[in-house]
């Protein structure tokens, strides 16, 4: 840890490029998700343990510290209030008596950064460094005016000069630096810049240096356009398309697509259309109106460009889709009105036959996916029809009726009864899949999955008793091996269902494989992703069962069904506990690891039923 710090947040900005934004709420209130940008830096800020923060305050200086003194952080936050505003220099001169405390350095942090920035990095960095002020810079060419020399120190300010004989490079400000309190003397009282400072201290000899933070998330929240970038991003980093704030009472009524953030006390009226949008908190979007790349607030909408807040360079013709766990690159194209989807399968990706023969023998028998309209072997890339970006998972953000929630599922359900059927009767149609199997050795790959990825990668759980796990593994796999087969989709959960135009269309089929249907079953009710209440889930259940009645053949074996589920359950499980070790921690993508927790939750409800027959298992999980 660094030695002894103080920060402080420079809060006191008029937000004027902001407006009309900022004519409602200032910028360190602006919510990212429901948490105001202000509570982000706070809580990056105190696990640092700094000893004493300060703030200054100008613009809707009262909003900002009624929020202070709400919030947990009333107590740790000493707030300077500013009238006239100061400027960059005059705030820390204003509070010279307060950074001049106990420690010799402080941090200083705009209130409208928000970044992944190492700032203990950053301290550590300055405080071993013997610079007067340590700035983070990174190369940011719109920015970028920053001039050091080789060493990276601090030369000059200004539009990189063609004289380069006293200067290496330029570089970004980041709006984040560490002082010494010997700096604050550069500094006149009244009104001033900091940036004089910093070269009024170069021309006396001290030493401005810099750490180079390239490569870290940085964006300064100063337009309505990077203020909607730095929602998405973070929708994208939490593995979400669709956020609804808690306060929100109802939004069933409306049509989402895209990137959607609706903060709190947002009202949507019936027949509302909104694609890539954010609502500030308390706008109201009335009935049968529609927006598209919009900041919506309480009397306003800023139009947006849709390349830049999902940060598309603007060379690019396509724009990446899709938060999953995939191997496949997905991209939006657009040509005026309509779109389409291409996806890029690896070059060694066995999946892109599949998916091409599956596609069309899943549409010749009316199972709901997207259509086909081009394909190139040779660059293993498929073009597919457009059916947005709304899952069933994104869908149930929003607080439904129970009877739509059910009546949604039943529609799915539908999907599984055609595949079990109607797919299964005509499989010699389709060899690829034929040859498919989910036999024993898969269903051991999988509890070895969960054991290497789960177990032992994300819990770092060392197995005592391997050889009892591995005899009651072995008869979990017969056992579920010798169920009756159909085609299942396998991967079959509300993130792999689209809603277009309210009706279900399933993606990521080309995992399907022939294995006992009560799976796919188990991969839809039984869904880390989205918890269904326990009667609709029964009810679903016996609905799946009268459908199948309807559409085999031979009388249907309900004992058969009931049996395999819950076994299947614990195989699926099992599955998905490991798919989210792998993605969090061999493919980097940690926002998985939230849905943990409630996949750990299924697996000991359903254990607890069969402890008698697989207790090693059960003592693991309770152990976990």
């Amino acid at each position: 840890m660094p030695e002894p710090f103080s920060v402080f947040v420079l809060a006191a900005g008029l937000g004027e490029r902001l407006r009309p934004v900022t004519s409602h709420i200032p910028k360190p209130l602006l919510p990212i998700l429901g948490k105001p940008l202000l509570r982000i830096l706070l809580e990056k800020i105190i696990p640092l343990n700094p000893s004493k923060i300060g703030m200054n305050l100008h613009y809707k200086s009262q909003d900002i510290a009624d929020w202070i003194t709400n919030s947990r952080f009333s107590k740790e936050v000493a707030l300077f209030k500013e009238n006239p505003i100061l400027g960059t220099g005059g705030a820390l001169k204003n509070a010279e008596s307060f950074l001049s405390g106990n420690s010799n350095t402080f941090l200083v942090h705009n209130a409208d950064i928000l970044s992944e920035i190492d700032l203990e990095r950053l301290i550590a960095a300055h405080q071993s460094s013997g610079n007067l002020v340590t700035l983070a810079v990174h190369d940011f060419p719109r920015f970028n005016n920053v001039l050091i020399d080789s060493q990276g120190f601090l030369k000059g300010i200004g539009r990189s000069p063609n004289d380069k004989t006293f200067f290496e490079k330029a570089v970004a400000f980041a709006g984040i630096a560490a002082y010494n309190s010997e700096f604050l003397e550069f500094l006149p009282g009244g009104v001033s810049s900091v940036v004089d400072a910093w070269l009024g201290a170069t021309a006396a000899g001290c030493r401005i240096g810099t750490v180079d933070i390239s490569g870290s998330y940085w964006n300064d929240i100063g337009t309505p356009s990077s203020y909607a970038a730095a929602v998405i991003y973070t929708l994208k980093t939490e593995g979400e398309m669709v956020y609804i704030h808690p306060s929100v009472k109802e939004c069933g009524q409306a049509a989402m697509d895209g990137f959607v953030a609706i903060e709190e006390k947002s009202l949507l009226g019936k027949g509302v259309t909104i694609r890539n949008c954010i609502t500030l908190p308390g706008s109201c979007l009335k009935r049968d109106m529609s927006f598209e790349n919009c900041l919506i607030g309480p009397d306003f909408a800023v139009p947006l460009d849709e390349r830049e807040i999902l940060g598309v360079s603007g060379g690019d013709v396509t724009i990446p889709i899709g938060t999953g766990g995939s191997n496949r690159r997905y991209f939006r194209m657009r040509d005026g009105s309509r779109s389409a989807v291409i996806v890029y399968f690896d070059r060694d990706d066995p999946d892109f036959d599949r998916h091409i023969s599956y596609t069309n023998f899943f549409l010749k028998y009316h199972i709901p996916v997207p259509t086909l309209l081009e394909q190139d072997p040779d660059t293993r890339k498929a073009l597919l029809e457009d059916l947005g970006d709304l899952s069933l998972y994104s869908w149930l953000k929003c607080r439904r009726r129970t009877n739509e929630v059910e009546l949604l599922y039943r529609k799915v359900i539908d999907i599984a009864v055609t595949i079990h059927t109607v797919l299964t009767e005509h499989i010699t149609e389709c060899a690829l899949l034929q040859e498919r199997v989910f036999d024993y050795d898969h269903l051991r790959w999988e509890t070895n999955y969960f054991l290497e990825r789960f177990v032992k990668g994300v819990r770092a759980f060392r197995i005592k008793n391997t050889s009892s796990l591995e005899e009651e593994f072995h008869r979990l796999a017969t056992r579920v091996d010798v169920f009756p087969k159909t085609v299942i989709h396998r991967d079959f959960q509300s993130q792999n269902v689209l809603i277009a135009g309210g009706t279900p269309r399933l993606i990521d089929y080309q995992g399907a494989r022939t294995g006992p249907p009560a799976y796919d079953l188990a991969s839809l009710l039984w869904d880390p992703y989205c918890r269904i209440e326990g009667m609709m889930r029964t009810r679903l259940l016996r609905y799946y069962m009268e459908e199948m009645k309807k559409n085999v053949e031979q009388a249907f074996d309900e004992d058969t069904l009931m049996t395999s589920l819950l076994l299947c359950r614990l195989q699926r499980h099992m599955q998905a506990l490991g798919a989210y070790g792998y993605l969090s921690q061999v493919k980097g993508k940690r926002f998985f690891l939230k849905h943990v927790e409630e996949g750990l939750r299924l697996l000991r409800e359903d254990l607890a039923a069969l402890e008698p027959e697989y207790p090693a298992l059960y003592r693991l999980v309770q152990e976990l």
